[in-house]
């Protein structure tokens, strides 16, 4: 019998919903939620995932922000590239920028959130003036800027030799062998490879209905663009406050790539660790996840005027009813006129 996902991460039903060109033309799959004229916070996924992968940390700042969540291109319910070239740092950061700039009104600032492949997004668009323009902040969750092939943790100990580890993690990453259908083994190996060891079964068997629903030609495409991953120019170039998260056993991006960012940011914010915590951080502790932006939220965001989606937005948003107002974390509230930004906070963790 299969586990039964924990009601925090159904999904949710969004404000609105809306549809997104890229600069190439692919469409991006948007969702709205929260609290519309409240300040916003803007969410990017990982590899293999979709919104979906959110609902639990959104479900902790729907009362509190408007929250807009994006399925990164190929992923979700936005357009899967027709061609190989359409995989790229690059295009990550063109379709960051077309859901800022069609989400967040001229004038705003948000706040931004990237999980892995999501963080990674972030970095590659540092620097773009459209994005930087529209940015308060930032968080970056498991993620890494360069050289994750040589830094993975899935292989065991036993398999010493750097260059067949690094072989040998590329082949896993690439192959193009479909999931098939989530049962025991294959929740076993997702949480084995992309959670911590005591993770419920619950959010693990969320986890594995979210990246098995990742068509396999996606999976693999991205998977390469990753192998060869350097966002480092871009991380130098993001000036927005930033601060990072990170599971001591995050065995895709491990902690040695936390604190590389951290020493080349350009206003770090603090490193908070996690202890026991996969790669799945969000699913994995999304209170504290959500306690970290809202700790960034109340020291960078001000408060928001009507907050409106751009005018040819507007003529693509879908009304799919309101989202429910949940309890959020008691972290205190956020303030409608922050005080001056904090000097960098140090390394922080958590009790597991």
């Amino acid at each position: 019998m299969r586990p039964a996902i924990p009601a925090d991460y159904e999904p949710l039903s969004p404000v609105e919903q809306v549809d997104v060109r890229s600069a190439d033309g692919i469409r991006l799959h948007v969702e709205v939620h929260g609290q519309p004229g409240a300040p916003t916070v803007v969410l990017a996924h990982g590899w293999t995932c979709s919104t979906v992968f959110w609902a639990p940390v959104i479900r902790r700042l729907a009362d509190r922000y408007r929250v807009v969540a994006y399925d990164q291109r190929g992923h979700g319910r936005s357009d899967i590239p027709p061609s190989p070239v359409r995989y790229s740092t690059r295009a990550l950061a063109e379709d960051l920028s077309a859901v800022l700039t069609r989400t967040v009104a001229a004038g705003e600032r948000a706040l931004l959130v990237g999980h892995s492949m999501g963080g990674m997004t972030i970095m590659a668009a540092g620097g773009r003036p459209e994005v930087a323009e529209r940015t308060a902040a930032a968080v970056l969750v498991s993620t890494g800027s360069s050289d994750l092939i040589a830094e993975l943790r899935v292989l065991p100990g036993v398999v010493r030799s750097p260059a067949l580890r690094r072989f040998l993690h590329r082949r896993v990453l690439r192959s193009r062998l479909p999931l098939g259908p989530v049962g025991p083994a294959s929740r076993s190996v997702l949480r084995y490879a992309t959670m911590g060891a005591s993770s419920p079964e619950g959010p693990v068997e969320a986890a594995a209905r979210i990246v098995h629903a990742c068509p396999t030609g996606v999976r693999a495409a991205w998977a390469g663009v990753l192998g060869e991953l350097d966002v480092r120019p871009g991380l130098a170039r993001l000036t927005a406050p930033t601060a990072v998260v990170v599971g001591t056993d995050d065995r895709l991006t491990p902690p040695v790539h936390a604190h590389r960012m951290v020493a080349a940011l350009a206003d770090p914010q603090g490193l908070l660790l996690l202890p026991g915590v996969g790669h799945m951080a969000p699913m994995e502790r999304p209170a504290e996840v959500a306690a970290e932006i809202h700790r960034m939220a109340a020291a960078h965001l001000r408060a928001a005027g009507p907050a409106a989606l751009g005018p040819a937005a507007a003529e693509t948003a879908v009304p799919t009813g309101s989202a429910p107002t949940v309890p959020s974390v008691p972290t205190g509230s956020v303030p409608t006129v922050p005080g001056p930004a904090p000097s960098a906070a140090p390394e922080r963790s958590v009790p597991a």
